[in-house]
């Protein structure tokens, strides 16, 4: 059981949290921007070529599904160290790579290795005591948050100064470099399961099915995180074409834009820790959904136009960063037992939302153009929001009972 009594955690541990996972979590990013050199460089045909992505993707699902859960087995300093280790030698075989098995096989490994991620965000709320659990939370969130935005930007800037394979080496030696670091500076955690692993992933379904909480808050940011997923999949489309007529550095630095959205993370925290979770989500829903509405309404002038959809990137940026970060605080508060698998089934379930969002995004796109993709991603968090209100009413009601 925690202590009621537990220390709130240092500022020092805190910020060294948010910057390991957002560390680790960029590394599922940085071969997006670059998979033309790639493909080009391995000799990989273009239609194969979105394997590169792909095949990280996969790896981060089933390392969610497989990994993940070991939080609540081994001692989590030691499959966070463990997990940086591979991922470190992944990132090294996709530097080296020659022939285009290595690099697939590699992109493979290092979506596996990120979810070490996953295993870092419970374990910093199993340091936190529960009166400032949620504050802890949203500022290793915001890390987590900074390294999805960063880190296309910043292979396509390293890359043009050093080729892709000098992304994935510096990415090696600084993802080695945080394993010492961790390995010293992090506390041990033995988690008190006894179940062996079969059993502890066969419990996955009956923690799902039995968990209202974590079943209302997938859909809730499956529809957020499709809609963002949408977002960053057409927004560089219409930024390179003759609307906005960017070149690839202009939209590296749109991209950046998007970081001031992660303020929102320790916001969300503070309110989840002062009881303003229901309150905070419907914020997040309905911002989200209206961010689309603002490029819609952007007039044909061009730095005006610009102007809106920024401001439309920052708004989604913040709603999504909001709700993932109220998610997990409602979901740590039922039980240090399981707070790994309910992590892990947690970002497998909104992941699938962003897959179905950019792939609706490129079709809607493709089909229809700019202003129905962004119709399209207005939908996605308002589907979510009548489960809000089914989950208003019962709150509603059992205040009434009480």
């Amino acid at each position: 059981m925690e202590s009621s009594r537990q220390p709130p955690l240092s500022s020092a541990m805190v910020l060294l949290l948010a910057s390991a996972a957002g560390i680790i979590v960029a590394n599922l990013y940085y071969a997006q921007p670059l998979v033309g050199p790639i493909g080009a460089a391995l000799g990989l045909p273009p239609a194969a070529a979105g394997l590169i992505v792909t095949l990280t993707q996969v790896g981060y699902t089933l390392g969610l599904l497989f990994i993940v859960p070991l939080g609540d087995l081994v001692e989590n300093r030691r499959l966070i160290v463990g997990g940086l280790v591979a991922t470190g030698a992944a990132l090294a075989l996709a530097a080296g790579a020659t022939q285009a098995w290595q690099f697939l096989l590699a992109a493979l490994a290092i979506g596996l290795g990120a979810v070490v991620a996953q295993v870092l965000v419970p374990f910093a709320a199993h340091l936190s005591p529960e009166a400032t659990r949620g504050q802890t939370v949203g500022k290793v969130v915001s890390g987590l948050l900074l390294g999805i935005m960063v880190a296309r930007p910043v292979a396509s800037v390293l890359a043009g100064f050093g080729g892709w394979q000098a992304v994935f080496g510096i990415a090696a030696a600084l993802v080695l470099g945080l394993a010492v670091v961790l390995h010293f500076k992090l506390p041990q955690r033995r988690p008190q399961s006894a179940l062996p692993y079969p059993a502890l992933i066969a419990s996955l379904w009956p923690v799902l099915a039995s968990t209202p909480v974590l079943r209302r808050r997938a859909l809730y940011h499956a529809g957020l995180f499709g809609a963002f997923s949408l977002f960053w999949t057409v927004a560089p489309q219409a930024l390179a074409g003759p609307d906005f007529g960017l070149d690839q550095n202009g939209i590296a630095l749109f991209a950046l834009v998007g970081m001031a959205g992660a303020v929102a993370s320790p916001v969300a925290g503070r309110l989840a820790d002062a009881g303003h979770t229901l309150g905070a989500t419907a914020i997040a829903l309905v911002a989200g959904s209206l961010s689309f509405l603002l490029p819609l309404l952007a007039p044909s002038a061009k730095p005006l136009a610009l102007g809106l959809l920024a401001l439309s990137a920052i708004v989604l940026d913040a709603a999504v960063a909001a709700n993932l970060v109220l998610g997990q605080r409602a979901l740590f508060a039922l039980g240090a037992e399981m707070r790994s698998r309910l992590n892990g089934l947690y970002f497998a379930l909104f992941f699938a939302g962003g897959a179905v969002g950019s792939g609706l995004g490129g079709w809607v796109y493709a089909q229809h153009g700019w202003h129905a993709a962004l119709v399209a991603g207005m939908l996605l968090p308002a589907l979510a929001l009548p489960a809000w209100l089914w989950e208003a009413a019962e709150h509603g009601a059992a205040r009434q009972d009480a």
